[in-house]
């Protein structure tokens, strides 16, 4: 008998077992899929490296820095800003670029040239996002409503607002309604300010194969699990006994495995495009001020080089799960944005990623139980926030109280 039996091997069963493991406990992993990682895997197509479903991991969230080497990832960082392809007044398109000037001090010319910016909104939306600079505990407790009600109440209202802000967490955050938990967002704009997001040299799948390696008994792969009487765990191997068991997915599975209740998630599509051309370049994040079906895109070999073989370039479009299926279109959009033509850029992969995000709906619940009763737990974003962060602090979460109930000191592990 095992003293932890964990189901998934995710983000938050990784950090679930290293936890347990740091306190001395016996744990076994079990997953469904033939590799580990859940939503943070990366495909290899020809040699280029494809995220499934576009990601950046940020090196400011705090569970990070406790729990992987972000040292050995070897991030290759974006530029700490976001370019915008927008009509002007004149009826001319350009590209505007607005960076951060702490970190981006050499684009302060483009970011001011950006056309972007009016001192009404700007002070409109520093008065928004003040909370996010303040204690955290605050804004937690603060009052929240939906992202559109907030910005409207705060009064902004203008360009900053509708050509950038929106287009670019329409793609962090699959909503392009705005009904997403205004207070979710300062979060999420805590740490744009504190750290700048960037790709591991090996891809994405490089944090959950950091932690894979970390724990003292491999993760068994390939092997779909269901829950018996208590806390034994069904397999097609046979029954696994232990004295608690994790459900650690996401929240889609821990629904059909009787754990949780459905709960709306917001889906994303990813494409991914590889060239020999030299248009474009670009290390920023580009979004589209003109709001058409791609909310983000990227030539993510420009700012991580490892993505693509020598002589290749690797360009990313996302777009919302409702957006229309239709590769013709992304091209066409793409050359729009990009000021080119991709109808020859290779189409290596396309990513449709269903359950991308748990919705964050006003008011925001960032501690959701862990703890089921009779040795039975659950860990996973939608237990926390829907962000990397959240998905290993609910790891986390969900060890502290394993060990709890197992009798076991739940501070030991760090």
């Amino acid at each position: 008998m095992h003293d932890v039996v964990v189901v998934g091997a995710g983000l938050a069963g990784l950090a679930c077992a290293v936890s347990l493991e740091e306190r001395g406990l016996d744990v076994l992993v079990l997953e469904a899929a033939e590799e580990v990682g859940g939503r943070v895997r990366t495909e290899v197509v020809d040699g280029h490296l494809c995220d499934v479903g576009f990601q950046l991991l940020n090196p400011a969230y705090p569970v990070v820095r406790r729990l992987v080497d972000v040292d050995a990832l070897a991030l290759q960082p974006f530029g700490a800003g976001v370019e915008v392809r927008h009509p002007r007044g004149d009826g001319r398109t350009v590209t505007a670029l607005l960076a951060d000037p702490r970190r981006e001090p050499r684009a302060l010319p483009r970011t001011l040239a950006s056309g972007l910016l009016t001192p009404r909104e700007l002070t409109a939306l520093a008065r928004w996002a003040a909370p996010s600079l303040g204690p955290v505990r605050r804004l937690l407790d603060g009052p929240d409503a939906s992202l559109a009600a907030s910005l409207d109440s705060a009064g902004v209202h203008g360009p900053l607002r509708r050509q950038v802000l929106e287009p670019f967490l329409a793609g962090v955050l699959g909503d392009d309604r705005g009904v997403t938990s205004a207070a979710f967002v300062r979060l999420l704009l805590r740490s744009f300010l504190l750290g700048t997001p960037g790709l591991p040299w090996d891809g994405m799948r490089a944090l959950p194969a950091q932690l894979a390696a970390r724990l003292r008994r491999p993760v068994r792969l390939g092997t779909r699990a269901t829950l018996g009487a208590g806390t034994v765990v069904r397999t097609s191997d046979g029954e696994v006994p232990a004295r608690a068991v994790v459900v650690a997915t996401d929240v889609a599975a821990a629904a059909d495995l009787g754990v949780v209740e459905v709960a709306p998630t917001n889906a994303l599509r990813t494409w991914w495009f590889s060239t020999t051309d030299p248009a474009p370049t670009s290390r920023w994040l580009r979004v589209d001020g003109a709001r058409g079906p791609i909310v983000n895109t990227a030539v993510v070999s420009d700012a991580a080089p490892s993505y693509a073989p020598p002589g290749r370039r690797l360009v990313q479009a996302t777009t919302l799960g409702a957006a229309p299926d239709d590769v013709a279109l992304v091209r066409r959009e793409l050359g729009r944005l990009w000021s080119t033509s991709a109808e020859r850029w290779d189409l290596l992969v396309r990513h449709d990623v269903r359950a991308a995000l748990p919705c964050v709906p006003p008011p925001l619940v960032v501690r959701r139980p862990v703890a089921l009763g009779g040795g039975r737990f659950v860990a996973g974003d939608h237990r926390d926030t829907s962000s990397i962060q959240g998905a290993l602090v609910s790891g986390r979460r969900a060890a502290r109280a394993v060990a709890a109930h197992l009798g076991v000191d739940p501070g030991a592990s760090s």
